[in-house]
Formats: C-alpha cells, structure tokens, sequence
C-alpha cells in the first residue's frame, strides 16, 4: 500500500460527445455530409501527430463499441436537476424516484429501437443494449465497417500515454435522423489496452510498510538528532491519522453525528477479496464499531476485465477501495457503506457503476477517487446526463480533485497531453474535493492546514541537500505532489459559484484567457497530505512475499480527502434529517461562514509560511528492507511551474471554500444556513 494516492489514471477511449446544456463548451462538430451530423469531440484532441511523417491510414482491426442513448429532453433534465439542488429555490428538495426520473427524462425504448435498426444498416454487429441512464447500444465489427457506418477514416496517432493508437481523423458522423438520440460513443479509438474479458482478480497486493520513527500526533515526537530548520527542531511525520484524530479535528466528534440512517456508495474497479474483514479489523485495532450485519453491501459486475499489472491493475486497486471503505467508515460509523465495483478502469466500466447507483437509487452520497484529463476523455456528456440524473433523485457525487495541481505532461504518468484541469471532477454537476496538509494535536485538536504541495529535501551524510526554502529548481527536482484543481477549458462556470468565485481566476484558463468565466476546481478540501497521511488497514503480502496477513500503513492523496467529505457529508445529511443531493449549491451558500476553514498558505509562524517534517523510508517499502533514507518533507507548496495553483484568502484553486469546521452543525435543525 503506497504511502502516495493510489488514484488511477484512465486512457479515455474518444473526447467529449454531445454538447450537454448548462455548461459543457462544443468542441465542434466535423463537416457532416448531407444527411447526416457530427457526433461533437469523437475525434480525440490528442489524436494530432502522426505516427509517421504523414498519417498512418488505419484499415484492419477490430472495434467493439458502445453508442450512448441521450436524454430526450436534456435541457429538463439540467433545470430540474439545478432547481431541486438549490436551497434559494421553491422546489428545493423535492426529489424525483428512479422510476420517475426515467419516465421524465431518461432514454426511451424508441432511441434504442432506431439506433439498432441504423445499425443493422451498417454491417455492425448488435451486441446488446441496456436500459435507464446510461443506456446505450453495443456493437462490433471491423475498422473498415466502423469507417463506413460513421462516414471517418481512421489514422495512427502519437498516444498520450506513450507509442500509438487509432484514431478517427475527424468527428465521426451518423445518419441526422438518429442524432438526437446519441450522447456520446466509445471505442472508435484503441488509446487503451483491448480489453481482455473473463480475467480472474489477482490476490492481495504489496503492502507499504512505514518506517520508524514517527509522530502520534504533529509534532508529539521531534528529530533531535536531525538537522534544525528556520532554527526549530522539527518533528518525525505521523505514522498515520486515526479516525477519532481526523473526527475530532473536522468537528464531527463534537456534532456527536455518525451518519445513521444514510448510505453513502464508494465506486472503483474490481474488488478487493478482504475489504469487508479489513475494515472490521481496521475498526477493531483503532478502537472504532466494526461493521454491523447488513451495514455494508457490495454491488459487483459478473465479470471483470483488464485485471493484469499492464492493464488496469486489479491489485492497485484494492487499496484505494479499502481506503475509501474505510474513510467513510470512520467519519460517518453508523451508515451504510454500498461498494458498487467496476468491472474494469475504465470509462465503460466505471460509467455503469455510478449509474448503477443512479438506476437503483442505491445511496444518496457516492464517492469516486478516479478521474483523469480533461481532453481524452470520451463520453464526458453520457457521464454528466448521470450526474445530473443523480441530482434529480437527490444523489450526491464526490471526486477526488487529482495529486498533481494542474494535470501536467511534465509529471503525470503519460495520461495528459496539456496543462489541463481533470475529469469528471471539473464537472459542473459533481463535488471536486481537494486535498490539504493537516496538524492535528494531542486532544485530537486542529492546529493548522496549508493546502497540500509537497516537496522532498534528501538528508545524506547528516546534511540536507538544499537550504530551505527551496528554489523554484529545488521544487521541480524534488517535488512529491500537490492537490489537484484548476480552471476548465470545457465547461462555463455554474450558477452557484457566480459572486464566489474571483472573475479573474475563472477567466485564467491555463496557458491563456478567456473573456467567459468558466468553471473552476476543488470546491472543498480536506486531508489529503501523505506527510500527515491517514491511517488504513489491508491484507497484503508478507515482507517475504509469501502468504498474506493484515497490516497498518499509512496513504495520503486525494483519494482519502473525497471519501473523508463523504462521510461527513452523511453526518451533516443526519443533521439536516432529509438527503441533501448535489452539494455544491448548498457548500457555496454556506461560503465565507463558520461552515468552512478558509485554507491559504498560511501557519503560526505567519504568512506564506512552510512547514516541515522529517521522514523516514525503506529503500524497498513493499518487504522493509533498507537501507533507511530520510527525507525533510516541506509542506505548503502548491505545486511546480506551470501546474502550480495558488492558495489565497477567499475561495482558490488549490483548496476551494476551504475545508469543513462547523459544516455538520450548519444543518442542524434550521440553525445557521439550515434548509
């Protein structure tokens, strides 16, 4: 279990589909012949540089693809979606069922019948179709027969994750009469691995072990022996929050809530085998409940796909899910947890887990720790027309805001091309957490936060490398993460961040302007840091590699700051004793309050100040070999070079409207900002 974020990365297989209202810019839609329309962004935005000095035409191989139904009338979707979201509106709360949110807005019967009756046109082969949001009708063929049904040549392109793919040259097109009744396609291109179906899930994965010393609480145990920093011993990092310690420093100890009666869901790919007996004895060793019978449920696909290292990585997967599992658990100890698994990482698999959600009205709060970037991302319309189905329903959506400020080329793992905000968190109908640097003191007090930037100073012969505070080229050698956020290129800003947020930072897109503001990420923040990480149980393998047995460690991430406000987004749900739906319009009303810590880069020791911690790790975390290298960890960055954001009083980038102090007490029985 890495002590980083265990977010994962997803090679979107096509760019954003069809324009959804209230928010999502066209990308333009390709020159249509007569007859027949463009189907906006299939052609990908990194499909620009041949594989060769002139395109590659790609003719043979096999496609397998998914056409996504639309809403019949999206415009209604999106204003009843906003007016039930809205505490300021009359019709606030009143919440649709599935069954009806179906009936009004969701794709027919009749969208499915034309575009298989198109199909059979085409030489295609019908491979099945589904039902209610998220809908769509599945087909497979050749390229050549892809070409043909969607009037575009296919060409291989430099992929942004490294070597090449297939990719149409331009905007698939389909016949003008079924236009309306499709949102968005996959599969057209190959960026991703072929997805090998039927695999079986490996067992536990590596653990991380975290080396000695270190701290109970910030600062409980100082590095005497370590060299001084701005004249101050500084401490041993924690070993890892516990839930009383993060419960205690977010006020939910003091709100004495815990989330009865609500359900919130966790979405990832795959299944950890030990989840549910790991967060029981996760519970146990930390002194918290256990689950009781029936309080956890699983939702899992009948098969999975893509499992292996070199794919999707089922093993890297178990930890994040554990983690989020556990996360809810500790904030909100008395509702239940539906994990609802993917049946792989990517977009096809994890859209049918949170409509799933949707579909069944399975929970009225999910947590996602995945996303990736905006431009390769395929059927960004089909995901939104789910969200907004969940907040018709008054089903809340939580992502991970990303580990990296900005997405950048220059530090992310190849699944960014440009400086780019992520996705689906950028989405105007979700709930973007972003991460923190967290001190929590001996009562389980909250003592500070910076937003979360970390860079690393190695100590080698009793000295450190570098002289704090770090140059810009020290960042940039030794940075280590920062919370994810950022100004969207695709969607315009959302009326509830309007008189919010800062006009001049929503019209700072990256690597330019605009004169239309546009959406902007993290709405709220909390702990995230790996240098004041949290605390998780998982099985994983031994330090020798044989066999298996439960281990503490300690992870850090965005990944733990989404599940954290979940949890707490339950308890604040049992307070207002109804569903809160979408949050955002009720987070943003609650802006500038007692609700939300506003988050800057400030410390007790003044402004723009940093702070420090030593650490020590193994060479080889995963079997607790040595030797030990140890590092002076500086906390406060917020991120290197062109993807740093900034932290400034008032809402920003780095953590939003900050992160939740009295947020639960906000909604008890019509106190303050109580609807």
């Amino acid at each position: 279990m890495s002590s980083f974020n265990r977010r994962r990365r997803l090679n979107r297989t096509v760019a954003c589909g069809a324009v959804a209202l209230g928010g999502l810019i066209a990308a333009g839609s390709a020159s249509a012949t007569p007859g027949r329309s463009g189907i906006a962004g299939t052609h990908p935005a990194w499909a620009t540089t041949p594989a060769a000095a002139a395109p590659s035409v790609a003719a043979t191989g096999a496609v397998n693809l998914r056409i996504y139904l639309a809403s019949p009338d999206p415009s209604g979707l999106a204003a009843y979606a906003q007016a039930v979201s809205d505490p300021k509106s009359a019709a606030y709360g009143e919440y649709l069922t599935p069954a009806q949110a179906q009936a009004k807005f969701g794709p027919t019967a009749g969208e499915a019948s034309a575009v298989e009756a198109w199909l059979s046109s085409t030489g295609l082969t019908f491979t099945g179709s589904t039902s209610g949001f998220g809908a769509y009708v599945g087909a497979s063929g050749t390229v050549a027969q892809a070409s043909q049904a969607f009037g575009v040549q296919f060409a291989e392109y430099a992929a942004p994750g490294g070597g090449t793919a297939r990719a149409p040259e331009s905007n698939a097109t389909v016949p003008t009469s079924i236009a309306s009744d499709v949102a968005a396609v996959s599969g057209l291109d190959n960026a991703k691995s072929q997805i090998h179906p039927g695999d079986t899930l490996p067992g536990p994965p590596a653990s991380y072990f975290v080396a000695q010393p270190t701290s109970t609480y910030y600062g409980s145990n100082l590095a005497t022996s370590e060299p001084k920093v701005d004249g101050r011993t500084q401490p041993w990092t924690v070993a890892g929050y516990t839930p009383q310690q993060i419960r205690g420093a977010y006020g939910v100890t003091q709100s004495r809530t815990t989330g009865r009666g609500v359900t919130v869901a966790v979405v990832d790919a795959y299944a950890a085998p030990t989840i549910l007996q790991d967060a029981d004895q996760f519970s146990r060793v930390t002194g918290n409940q256990p689950f009781r019978a029936g309080q956890f449920n699983q939702y899992l696909p009948s098969s999975y796909d893509d499992t292996s290292a070199d794919e999707c990585d089922a093993q890297g997967w178990y930890g994040e899910e554990t983690l989020d599992v556990e996360a809810v658990h500790d904030m909100a100890p008395n509702a239940n947890v539906d994990y609802v698994g993917g049946s792989d990482c990517t977009d096809p698999g994890l859209l049918d887990a949170d409509a799933l959600i949707v579909n069944k009205h399975l929970a009225s709060i999910v947590t996602d720790s995945w996303g990736e970037t905006t431009d390769s991302e395929s059927i960004g319309s089909e995901y939104d027309q789910v969200f907004e189905a969940g907040a018709a329903e008054g089903i809340g959506f939580f992502f991970s805001s990303g580990d990296s400020g900005y997405e950048d080329p220059s530090y992310e793992d190849g699944g960014s091309d440009e400086i780019q905000a992520d996705y689906p968190d950028s989405s105007p109908w979700v709930t973007a957490v972003g991460g923190t640097s967290l001190a929590i003191g001996p009562r389980n007090n909250y003592e500070w936060e910076l937003p979360w930037g970390t860079a690393l100073d190695p100590l080698a012969a009793g000295a450190l490398t570098y002289t704090p505070p770090p140059s810009a080229s020290d960042v940039e050698n030794y940075y280590d993460g920062s919370s994810g956020g950022g100004v969207s290129t695709v969607y315009t800003q959302p009326w509830y961040q309007r008189w919010v947020v800062p006009n001049g930072l929503a019209t700072d897109v990256p690597e330019g302007s605009t004169t239309t503001p546009m959406r902007v990420v993290p709405d709220v923040s909390a702990l995230a840091d790996p240098s004041t990480g949290m605390l998780v149980g998982e099985t994983t393998l031994n330090p020798s590699g044989s066999g298996s047995a439960f281990y503490l460690s300690r992870i850090g991430g965005t990944s733990v700051a989404s599940p954290t406000f979940a949890g707490i987004e339950a308890d604040a749900q049992q307070a207002a004793g109804h569903d809160l739906g979408f949050a955002n319009p009720a987070i943003y009303l609650r802006y500038g309050s007692p609700a939300f810590r506003d988050v800057t880069e400030y410390t007790p020791q003044g402004p723009a100040t940093q702070q420090f911690e030593y650490r020590n790790n193994y060479t080889d975390p995963a079997t607790a070999a040595g030797p030990i290298n140890t590092y002076l960890r500086i906390m406060g960055l917020d991120g290197t070079g062109a993807s740093a954001l900034t932290a400034t009083p008032g809402y920003d980038d780095a953590t939003g409207v900050g992160s939740p102090n009295d947020y639960i007490e906000s909604f008890f029985r019509g106190g303050w900002g109580g609807y």
